[in-house]
């Protein structure tokens, strides 16, 4: 299996230019081409008696946006550099809804985990929502983070269809990894076949270990991150949301967490 087509959603906060030259380098050792992506509605006016003042507050931020689109362009092509195949998109959209109708087209989705610090920023899609909605393997980036080396990959196992569709969209990565690492946690961790699945990976020419890991089942998350960076991982590899995100978002998961929290990369399937 290999990576032809990534795409990156692009906007002008602090971390656009990393998560892009996260996503250019992938672009570079797959051979792929990028594509950047960015888009945000207009706000919503509500009812103006002066239909005058109303046009012009509409004209007004039209404007802005096109000046807000044409930096996020100038962020992705900057960053990406000019030795790849590279494309760009832009809509007056929802972010979220924008990128996911585009991801048709790609393997794998690029997006930043700081939706939620960006408050107000619309240009800045929800990865959670892209995760659930793509039918496309979403690679995570935290903040700070600018390159995705993918020579130690953690897969945080789970014998669910989520994580199943994870480790086949890693593939490509664990194919060139160094040493990739199955972890199991919880209670029900040795239950969960494992073993079955680094076997998979060594036929694919990985060089994998199983690990259990013993964690309560509202900790596991903190687990893997800790197993992680013990192992000095920099990618792991996860489903996304085997319970609803509903369920999780009130209650708490894994999925939630990692989004929250991981300071590492990761890549998630739904």
């Amino acid at each position: 299996m290999s990576i032809a087509s990534i795409m990156v959603a692009v906007d002008t906060g602090e971390s656009a230019a990393r998560r892009v030259r996260v996503a250019a380098d992938l672009a570079r050792r797959f051979e792929a081409s990028l594509t950047g992506v960015a888009a945000r509605k207009l706000p919503n006016l509500g009812p103006a008696a002066d239909i005058v003042a109303a046009q012009a507050s509409y004209d007004h931020e039209r404007v802005k946006l096109a000046d807000e689109l044409a930096r996020a362009r100038d962020v992705f092509q900057a960053a990406a550099g000019t030795d790849i195949r590279a494309g760009w998109r832009q809509a007056e959209d929802g972010a979220e809804a924008f990128l996911v109708r585009q991801a048709r087209g790609t393997d794998v989705i690029v997006v930043g985990r700081d939706a939620q610090r960006a408050g107000h920023d619309a240009m800045v899609p929800d990865p959670g929502t892209v995760l659930m909605e793509s039918g496309r393997p979403v690679l995570v980036v935290p903040p700070g983070v600018e390159r995705l080396g993918a020579a130690r990959i953690v897969i945080a196992w789970k014998d669910a269809p989520e994580a199943r569709r994870a480790v086949s969209a890693a593939l490509p990565f664990v194919g060139r990894a160094d040493k990739v690492l199955v972890a199991a946690a919880g209670s029900e961790a040795r239950f969960e076949g494992a073993e079955e699945v680094s076997d998979f990976l060594c036929r694919h020419g990985a060089h994998v270990t199983t690990n259990l890991l013993d964690a309560p089942a509202g900790e596991i998350a903190d687990a893997i991150l800790r197993f992680a960076k013990r192992e000095d991982a920099d990618l792991i590899v996860m489903g996304g949301y085997g319970h609803s995100r509903l369920r999780e978002l009130l209650f708490g998961g894994v999925t939630r967490d990692m989004l929250r929290t991981s300071p590492l990369c990761c890549l998630m399937s739904h």
